[in-house]
């Protein structure tokens, strides 16, 4: 290579480096923060599931990122239902059911990848306690 050609692979790379400084997120889907309660099952398959609870701290359409009550190894498959914000009809609220692989854990802020997912009407467990109240009249 020739002193011209060096350089504008130099340029090159420092137009890399800025571009990969600037924006760490790599990412295909856009994570956006959402703190939603959560309750999670561990699947076992010798049928002694684990339940727990939490706190989403982000979510995108293939992954959540969540505080669980304690550590979960990777690979652990879980069942999440997250509280949704939106009410189906402005009167019910909803809950998103997802199945899940724990693909990163540390200590006990848990990275999952979302296998499939269903929204589903909130029962008792999400509901606030006005709705609960209202219900029994």
């Amino acid at each position: 290579m020739n002193r011209k050609e060096d350089l504008r692979m130099l340029g090159i790379l420092e137009r890399f480096s800025a571009t990969a400084v600037r924006d760490p997120e790599r990412r295909a889907n856009g994570r956006f923060p959402m703190v939603r309660d959560v309750h999670y099952k561990v699947m076992h398959s010798k049928g002694r599931d684990e339940i727990g609870t939490g706190q989403t701290v982000n979510i995108s359409s293939t992954g959540v990122l969540l505080t669980a009550q304690s550590p979960l190894p990777p690979g652990r498959r879980l069942e999440v239902s997250i509280s949704w914000p939106a009410q189906l009809d402005g009167k019910c609220g909803l809950k998103l059911i997802a199945r899940c692989r724990v693909v990163r854990c540390t200590d006990t802020t848990v990275a999952l990848e979302i296998d499939r997912y269903e929204f589903r009407t909130a029962g008792r467990e999400f509901a606030p306690a006005t709705a609960n109240l209202v219900a029994r009249l």
